[in-house]
This record gives structure tokens, C-alpha cells and sequence, in this order.
């Protein structure tokens, strides 16, 4: 029984589900859920992270990481964490640029939070020759306790569901994944007691809340107060309260209909970073927002530009290609956001010394 025959059963026994529910299903199904089996990643794959469009985002935040291990007073041991790493590329990189201080690959003890079995088998084999010997583990709770962590996250947040609450003339209703009269999946409404967001929007507008992101940054921030570090978190988001339908399904790079084939298109929704560093702080972390864009630069990305083109100029036309599409407003440089969370009453970790 396909993924989609099991929803429409369980729609039909139980009733409408929501669209966190949904999106949980078609991402995390043991069995036919899209990281669990088919995660495509890169060019030929369904979509690209910035790890892969240059190895310039890697090698600054693996700088970025010995730094702010620097600023914690240089612990002898530390945990090095990425969560939702992908194929690897980005830990691949960073731990090219960190092992310029012996000292810190020697303090470092290296995990991957990861739950795809595809995806820890292409980690595998992409770090098998790096300084740093790799283990996983499913979940923040599975690290080892008792030392200070430096966690980083690329495009983490937006796959942790969210609920879609619509505006109505007399209320608020919730965005319900159901079926017709054909017995397809689509989309309705259901009606919703008591009171619904803070905001003052107009009837028809979606206001999403993610249950799911604000308890992860909670948790994170929770283990940073407890045994010291910081947390890099990066996505495509908003950086203000407000409204809006972000959900989207992507497959071979092209926007699909998120209901169409349940499992075979990676689904996400925009990360919500004033709840996720509202939540973080709540727990007891501070915290600071950037744009990809004012990150990268404080990290001198376009110094190492210039120095890449000096050294490869047949390369300049490709590398200033790259450096575009990651700064540049009208591409990554600003929907993409670099929220850093940490502890502690010494300076913020490099790149938000002066961040709101």
C-alpha cells in the first residue's frame, strides 16, 4: 500500500489531518516518506543548498566554528554537531578550513544528528577521509551530556512541520488535509476554538505556527545553558512576525502540488525565527539574527572571492557566480537568515557581536 493509500485510510478512519501531520507523513514515513527513501540533493537531484553551490560557505563556517571555540576559553573537549547534514559537503568543507588549528580537531569530537539512512550512508563515505571520525545519532537527546557543543544547522528548520491557521470573517480556522468526493487529497478548512494568533491580518490570509521548530530551539537552547556552547542555524525565513503561505513541494527544482504524490517531493515552510529565538531565549540562550547576506560578509566572504579568483582566474567568471547567488538580496542573501544562539556573559560569537 502506497504512502498516499495509507493517508486516504487514515483520513477515512479518523478524519482530516492536519498539515503538520501531513507534512511529518510525507517527510518522515519510515517507509515511503522522502528522506527515508529518496532524498535528492544537488543539481540533479530535487533542490540545492548553498554547501553546494560554493566551497567557500563551508570553509567560513568552519572558521567560524574554531572562533567561537576560541571564545569559549578553547575547551579540551568540545562536541562539533551538525544537524540534518545533508550529503555531507558542508561538514566536508568546514573541517578542510579547521584543521588549520590542530588544537581544536584535537579537541573535537564530531556528531551527526541525522534520521535518513540514505543520507548517513552518502555522510559516510563524503568524510571517510577527513580529520575527524564521525557518529550519529537520531536526536539532540542522543549526544553525549556533560560537555559544551558547537551545533550547526543548514536548511534544518524548515523541514519541522508546521500548522496552517487561516483568517476568517467571523474567526480563525485550521488548514485540514482531506478528501473529496473522488476520494482525493485536498485541502478545507476546519473550524477552531478559542483564540488564534496575535496578529492583526486580513480574512483569507495563513498564519503559520510551528510547534515542532519552537520546541527544538527550546530543547537546543536548553543543552547550551547546561553544558556551554553555541548554535548556527541557517534557513529561509522570516525575521518578523507575519503572515503568509509558505508551505511549497519541490521536485527536479520545480514547485510541485504538495498533495499530488505524498513521499516523492521534499515539503517545507518557511523557518518562523522570532518564535524559534523567542523560544531559545525563554530556555535561557541569547541571541542573535543576521541575513545570509550581512553573515557571510562579516565573515569576509567576498575577500575569499577575490582570493580564489587570484588564484584560479580561468575560475573568476563561476566564483563571482557563486558569491552572487549566496549574498546578492534578490537571491540568498536575504530571505536566507543566520540565527546563532549561545550562552554565557562573554563576546557573541563571531559575526554578532553587534546583531539584534
Amino acid at each position: 500500500m502506497s504512502l498516499k493509500d495509507r493517508l486516504v485510510a487514515e483520513i477515512r478512519a479518523t478524519g482530516p489531518m492536519t498539515v503538520a501531520r501531513y507534512m511529518t507523513a510525507c517527510l518522515h514515513d519510515p517507509v515511503d516518506g522522502y528522506y527515508a527513501t529518496r532524498p535528492a540533493l544537488g543539481e540533479d537531484g530535487d533542490f540545492i543548498t548553498a554547501p553546494m553551490i560554493s566551497q567557500m560557505f563551508g570553509e567560513l563556517i568552519g572558521l567560524w566554528v574554531v572562533e567561537t571555540w576560541r571564545g569559549m576559553g578553547a575547551p579540551a573537549s568540545v562536541l562539533l554537531v551538525e544537524a540534518g547534514p545533508g550529503t555531507g559537503v558542508l561538514m566536508h568543507d568546514a573541517l578542510r578550513a579547521a584543521r588549520l588549528d590542530p588544537a581544536f580537531i584535537a579537541a573535537a569530537d564530531l556528531w551527526l544528528i541525522e534520521t535518513s539512512a540514505p543520507l548517513a550512508g552518502a555522510q559516510r563515505e563524503r568524510l571517510a577521509t577527513g580529520p575527524l571520525a564521525p557518529n550519529w545519532t537520531a536526536s539532540l537527546e542522543g549526544l553525549p551530556a556533560g560537555l559544551p557543543m558547537i551545533l550547526i544547522a543548514n536548511e534544518l528548520l524548515d523541514c519541522l512541520p508546521a500548522r496552517q491557521l487561516v483568517r476568517t470573517e467571523t474567526g480563525w480556522a485550521e488548514r485540514m488535509v482531506g478528501l473529496n468526493d473522488a476520494g482525493e487529497l485536498v485541502f478545507g478548512l476546519a473550524p477552531r476554538d478559542g483564540p488564534g494568533p496575535n496578529l492583526d491580518v486580513a480574512p483569507g490570509e495563513v498564519v503559520e505556527i510551528s510547534e515542532q521548530q519552537t520546541a527544538y530551539a527550546a530543547a537546543l537552547a536548553a543543552r547550551l545553558t547546561s553544558d556551554g556552547g553555541a548554535a548556527l542555524l541557517i534557513d529561509y525565513g522570516r525575521a518578523a512576525p507575519g503572515a503568509g503561505d509558505t508551505l511549497q513541494a519541490l521536485r527536479r527544482h520545480q514547485k510541485v502540488d504538495p498533495l499530488s504524490n505524498p513521499g516523492e517531493a521534499d515539503l517545507t515552510v518557511h523557518a518562523d525565527f522570532p518564535t524559534v529565538i523567542a523560544a531559545a531565549r525563554a530556555a535561557g540562550a541569547r541571541a542573535g539574527l543576521l541575513t545570509q547576506r550581512s553573515f557571510l560578509q562579516r565573515l569576509g566572504i567576498e575577500q575569499r572571492a577575490a582570493a580564489l579568483s587570484r588564484a584560479r582566474p580561468d575560475q573568476a567568471g563561476v566564483i563571482a557566480r557563486q558569491l552572487a547567488r549566496l549574498i546578492e538580496p534578490d537571491q540568498m542573501g536575504d530571505l536566507f537568515k543566520a540565527a546563532c544562539l549561545f550562552v554565557g556573559d562573554g563576546p557573541p560569537p563571531p559575526g554578532f557581536e553587534n546583531a539584534p
